[in-house]
């Protein structure tokens, strides 16, 4: 009786899995899926475990394997030139799944951070792509299709993934990333067969982001980090403490550069009574401002933070100035209990806070300022000059002890709200994870891709690493050969040099163009390209909104390498340097019909000497390589052009394309 009441149970299950529909395929492989023509492509899924599962294609092809013992199979199957469109049929057991509409073609990834990200509708209301209306009213192609990878970070490889195809129709094609649109509508009117992206991207997310953990150590950096995620406390610890207080949501961002401003005005921290002037504040912490004002209570907290000083004044028939410095992010700012100003909204962590106080609201002796400040990623922190000043020139500084009290964290984008009489030291501590940590991008949108068959990879990043560029020396080459390896194959790779954009408010701190040195240099990796954007660039706009333009350039180079077309896509291309008369030659190549200099405030071209004395040199061009020369240099050393964060570009080739900027030593 009980081997008999077993068996029934066993078929029990047997059938429950037949009802469920144990038979599944990724995402990747739904309706509408565009396949690479003419190799073996991977197809994967789940089923019952040690099952037989039978893969046959409406173009002749058929595959039998058999599932592990976690249920988990993969197969290869033949493609076809390019056609469709094909149904897929796989059968399980008693279960049968049917994929239509299927298309073969040509596959690339596109990936990178908020420049390939921003879809034809831009991001809204400030940051838009060229001619948006008339490129989304007339993108009708059936055949060039996109899957849109779920956003997801993780601190762990995972197999999940979520998305569908689409393809570009009117309706569909505002969900499209705008640069891989571009490329796909290239590659498709040249090639005419059908071209499917699967786009991988994060707005705001540096290199580390999309790189493995292994690929992280082995070329040495981010271990204290990794260290960390690894021996982190257990998120059910950390859950348990944070569901002990009431939580709010925090609002949502209908794209990622929405300042949800004045949103955050509307939570309600219970926390308003922290503003009045006669506050007992014993209790409350130190803090030396300017710097961080969260780290004393842990490395990763975000949330809200109340700051409080008192100041003394003794002539108050005037009206005073207060300077706060850089806030981030957030801030609501009082005096002696009293509103005076401040910024609410994503965004404002690098815009200085200066506020006027009028002399009705000052007291002769002690004064109390308040801060509500929110942080919401990355170090909470207080930066630059902090005084009260009037127009006689006269300053009460600011800066030294502070008291500070937190009345709510941020996790798992909640606010949860603190009691009043909580003692933050039996806070648990752990490593709070974003979209910008090491590894999670490629742990959370990356792996859960592997193995799906492509023909190449875009890239357009780098912003979010500018001021870290011998970090990304070693990154950025060591991604590309990371994902090459995780696919086994080396596979072309293209990408975007970032364009010309004012990252700094003093025109004397440029820091980008070593990053784009660094990308530049990148193209010793076999099998990559690079697009040079300084000509289609926007000093005051990250976003540059002629996206038509890189994903034509990224195209072309596709085009050229790999389809066997005659389309130049690059611009001249440095490939010597030699002292020369007193001065320096540069030979370039890819010149097309001879180097053209186009100028209108300067050459963007200097020459220095050994002790790296940068001079504007005078440029004399022939068909394929410059002369460089000052006379207050009489034996340069060094070279550099466009070398700064807004550089016009200057140097182009017969074709109109741009050479990128450079720097280098003369040996």
């Amino acid at each position: 009786m009980k081997t008999i009441t077993i068996s029934f149970f066993l078929l029990l299950i047997i059938s429950c899995f037949n009802d469920y529909n144990v038979l599944k395929v990724s995402p990747l492989f739904s309706n509408g899926a565009v396949l690479q023509r003419n190799t073996q492509v991977s197809i994967w899924g789940e089923a019952v475990p040690n099952s037989d599962i039978k893969i046959f294609s409406e173009w002749g092809q058929e595959v039998k394997i058999k599932s592990n013992t976690d249920g988990s199979w993969i197969g290869k199957l033949s493609t076809p030139d390019a056609g469709g469109p094909f149904y897929l049929k796989i059968n399980s057991a008693k279960e049968t799944l049917i994929i239509r509409d299927l298309l073969i073609g040509e596959v690339w990834l596109a990936s990178g951070q908020s420049n390939m990200e921003m879809t034809l509708t831009g991001y809204p209301p400030n940051d838009s792509i060229l001619n948006y209306r008339y490129e989304i009213k007339n993108a009708n192609y059936s055949k060039i299709r996109m899957f849109n990878v779920e956003k997801h970070f993780s601190n762990k490889p995972r197999r999940e993934l979520k998305g569908v195809w689409l393809d570009a129709s009117p309706s569909n094609v505002k969900q499209f990333s705008a640069t891989a649109y571009f490329f796909a509508r290239e590659i498709h009117t040249n090639l005419d067969v059908p071209v499917g992206i699967i786009h991988s991207s994060w707005a705001g997310s540096p290199c580390e982001a999309w790189v493995s953990e292994n690929k992280l150590t082995e070329i040495g950096l981010f271990q204290e980090v990794l260290y960390k995620i690894k021996n982190s406390t257990p998120k059910s610890t950390i859950d348990r403490w944070f569901n002990n207080f009431r939580s709010i949501d925090i609002p949502k961002q209908t794209h990622p550069f929405d300042r949800l401003e004045n949103q955050y005005e509307k939570i309600d921290f219970s926390d308003n009574a922290l503003s009045t002037f006669e506050l007992n504040d014993k209790n409350w912490e130190e803090v030396i401002l300017p710097g961080r004002f969260d780290s004393l209570i842990s490395e990763e907290f975000d949330g809200v933070v109340w700051l409080r000083k008192d100041i003394y004044i003794d002539d108050v028939s005037i009206d005073y100035s207060l300077n706060i410095g850089y806030i981030d992010d957030m801030d609501k700012t009082y005096i002696n209990g009293n509103f005076i100003g401040g910024l609410s909204g994503w965004g404002y962590w690098n815009q200085k806070r200066q506020h006027k106080i009028s002399k009705s609201l000052l007291s002769q002796g002690k004064n109390t300022i308040c801060i509500r400040a929110i942080d919401l990623m990355g170090p909470g922190r207080i930066e630059g000059e902090m005084n009260l000043s009037n127009h006689f020139g006269e300053t009460i500084p600011l800066d030294g002890r502070w008291k500070y009290k937190p009345v709510a964290e941020l996790y798992e984008n909640k606010f949860y709200i603190y009691d009043k009489n909580i003692s933050i030291s039996k806070r648990p501590s752990f490593l709070k994870t974003n979209a910008f940590s090491p590894t999670v991008l490629f742990n959370g949108m990356i792996y859960p891709i592997i193995p799906f068959t492509i023909k190449g990879a875009i890239w357009y990043q780098g912003e979010a690493n500018v001021g870290r560029h011998d970090q990304y020396n070693e990154l950025f080459p060591g991604m590309i050969e990371d994902w090459r390896k995780r696919w086994g194959e080396t596979f072309p790779f293209y990408f975007v040099q970032i364009a010309p954009f004012k990252y700094n408010a003093d025109p004397k701190m440029n820091i980008s163009q070593k990053l784009r040195d660094s990308q530049r240099k990148s193209q010793k990796v076999p099998k990559t390209g690079m697009v040079v954007t300084l000509d289609i660039g926007d000093y005051t706009n990250i976003h540059p909104a002629n996206k038509q333009e890189v994903g034509m350039r990224l195209a072309r180079l596709a085009l050229v390498n790999n389809y066997n077309s005659d389309l130049n896509p690059l611009g001249p291309i440095l490939i010597n340097s030699s002292s020369v008369n007193g001065g320096v030659r540069l030979d370039f190549s890819n010149v097309g019909s001879g180097l053209v200099l186009k100028m209108n405030k300067g050459n963007e071209f200097e020459i220095a000497n050994n002790m790296m004395e940068f001079v504007e040199a005078e440029v004399s061009v022939d068909m394929n390589y410059l002369i460089l020369s000052s006379q207050k240099i009489k034996n340069p050393k060094y070279v550099r052009y466009a070398w700064s964060d807004t550089p016009e570009a200057t140097l182009f080739n017969g074709d109109g394309f741009p050479a990128s900027s450079l720097m280098l030593e003369i040996k």
